[in-house]
């Protein structure tokens, strides 16, 4: 898989794009705010819909289109897969004023067909690297749920169909439960939105579960080749669910009464959500918000069976989240039977020469990588003879030819 052509309009510091993009690795060279990271950003939203920077599109619209009549970017790219297919993908963002004042738009198009967010994933998968990852070990849980939610939406349409149904029937569950707090309605009515909530959220869980114990081999096996096989990664996924807590606090499957070892059908984990919903549905009631489900749930990361959170070195945190990445990479290529793109934003100057060089090996094995870098000085020769080498400044890029 790999981005063939990449054309933007009005889109952060790039008034006008047209480019044909190599395949191998590609090294983007430039000084700080030139458009290097705009630059992924562009193909991670265009394989997302989603930008990985930004809580607002808003802020993708090049600043000086606002001076025009009618404000947009555009980003449209044509995408190769393994087998020779072309897919053609093409958002639109525009600004439009109603009676309510300025709203943006978004239009997604995919082969000239306009689709919903949710019909564009798995068209083009890519994998992002950047120094912001360290989130997943120092963040809060919600950056680790996102992080599970995007990587499964990219490969498995039935999570996501899912994640948007449970996220829409907890918004609902929580207006009721300020409802029935304020005497407008009856507790008995949250039977329904319970077996929603447990039918739609066991299927995030099963994913997530799985998931999880899939990337863990991968990414132990990374992490002992990094340590010199001193130190053993493991991974905790920690449902808010269950009944009981282990030893530090925190919940578990095995607290909840559910084997790990063995992987777990939605169906299997569902009667237990349920029950769970049913037994907290008071103190529930009297806080106004759903207090367990996949929303809640949290992710952590040990080594040696200590929380890398909590106990663990800067540096042990940065081997743990490289390994964690490089299980993501070898995960879903394995998934989807073909290299996801690679994105590296600034990654390699966060490196000690040993882990510089074990990833850059990494990366000159995809079909695709682009990396973005103030300093070309810090790639090998060797990886830079194998690399095409662009320089990017105030939005514009010079490629080897131009």
């Amino acid at each position: 898989m790999r981005i063939r052509h990449l054309s933007l309009t009005n889109f952060r510091n790039y008034a006008r794009l047209e480019v044909d993009l190599p395949e191998g690795p590609l090294v983007l060279v430039g000084a700080n705010a030139q458009g290097k990271t705009s630059f992924l950003e562009a193909i991670y939203y265009l394989a997302t819909s989603r930008s990985p920077y930004t809580a607002t599109d808003r802020q993708l619209i090049n600043w000086l289109a606002d001076e025009d009549v009618l404000p947009f970017a555009r980003l449209v790219t044509e995408v190769a897969s393994a087998a020779g297919k072309l897919t053609r993908i093409e958002i639109t963002l525009m600004k439009e004023q109603n009676a309510d004042g300025e709203r943006l738009r978004k239009v997604i198009s995919v082969d000239g067909l306009e689709r919903r967010a949710m019909d564009l994933l798995g068209r083009v998968n890519v994998v992002l690297f950047m120094p912001q990852d360290m989130t997943l070990i120092e963040g809060p849980p919600a950056e680790r749920r996102r992080y599970l939610n995007v990587t499964l939406c990219q490969t498995d349409p039935a999570y996501c169909r899912a994640l948007s149904e449970y996220e829409k029937i907890i918004s609902q569950r929580n207006a009721l439960l300020k409802r029935v707090k304020d005497g407008y309605e009856r507790a008995e009515e949250l039977d329904y939105w319970d077996e929603l909530a447990a039918e739609k959220g066991a299927v995030l869980l099963a994913g997530r579960q799985r998931l999880l114990r899939e990337m863990e081999a991968l990414a132990q096996r990374t992490h002992r080749e990094l340590t010199g096989d001193t130190e053993h990664l493991s991974l905790r996924y920690l449902p808010s669910f269950a009944p009981t807590a282990n030893g530090d606090g925190q919940l578990s499957f095995e607290a909840a009464g559910l084997d790990l070892h063995r992987q777990l059908a939605p169906d299997e984990i569902a009667p237990q959500f349920s029950d769970t919903l049913r037994a907290s549905r008071r103190q529930e009631i009297e806080r106004g918000v759903t207090l367990c489900g996949p929303h809640r749930d949290e992710l952590r990361l040990d080594i040696n069976g200590r929380d890398v959170g909590y106990y663990g070195s800067r540096g042990q945190a940065r081997t743990a989240v490289m390994a964690l990445k490089l299980a993501e990479l070898a995960w879903m290529r394995g998934v989807v039977g073909e290299w996801p793109v690679l994105l590296l934003d600034e990654v390699v100057a966060e490196l000690d020469a040993q882990r510089r060089a074990y990833l850059l090996a990494h990366v000159a094995e995809a079909n695709q990588a682009v990396l973005a870098t103030t300093e070309s000085g810090l790639f090998t020769d060797e990886f830079l003879a194998r690399a095409t080498l662009w320089r990017v400044a105030a939005g514009q890029i010079m490629t080897a030819g131009a």
